[in-house]
């Protein structure tokens, strides 16, 4: 994708995204991605302009963290000739699992994989929807590296900057489509 086009893109994938004020609580400002979702043709590129941010890494599974890092990881996965992971929340996944709790920007939560998910040595590139905090990501890096895997990467469709979640991350590449404040 071309500069110009890309900025092009970016903005209509900011215009987007809505915010829901109080949700999930009182004083968080959501970032709603599912209009961005509705559109066939900003779903494919926001899609699209992900792959090509991770595109020349050597990925041999993507992990994609429930629920929303699902509709991204799939597609990236098939894109990368990757095998895909699925981080789920705990209790959802039916045979032997790994796990790892975390905190939430208000809560905590745990993760659980499949024991057989990631293998020795594995590069894992990881993906989510928004990166807040950091506590879900860091979890998955966290789950990934008790795996025996490599995070090679992350990448996020939006990062909320103000809440200097990459900083929660350990050492990989992080890619952010879209970063708030714009």
């Amino acid at each position: 994708m071309d500069t110009s086009s890309l900025t092009s893109s970016l903005d209509r994938f900011y215009d987007a995204i809505r915010d829901v004020p109080d949700f999930p609580e009182k004083g968080i400002v959501f970032k709603d991605i599912t209009p961005l979702l509705h559109s066939a043709e900003l779903f494919s590129a926001a899609t699209k302009a992900m792959i090509e941010g991770v595109a020349a890494r050597n990925v041999d599974k993507v992990l994609a963290i429930e629920s929303r890092g699902f509709l991204f990881g799939g597609p990236m996965a098939q894109a990368l000739g990757a095998g895909l992971v699925l981080a789920r929340k705990a209790g959802k996944l039916p045979w032997e699992r790994r796990r790892v709790e975390y905190q939430l920007e208000y809560g905590t939560d745990a993760i659980e994989i499949h024991a057989d998910s990631v293998a020795e040595g594995e590069q894992v590139l990881i993906v989510d929807d928004v990166l807040a905090t950091g506590g879900t990501a860091r979890a998955a890096a966290q789950i990934v590296a008790e795996s025996g895997g490599v995070v090679c990467g992350f990448t996020f469709l939006l990062e909320l900057g103000f809440l200097d979640g990459r900083h929660q991350l350990p050492q990989a590449p992080i890619n952010s489509l879209l970063v708030y404040p714009r």
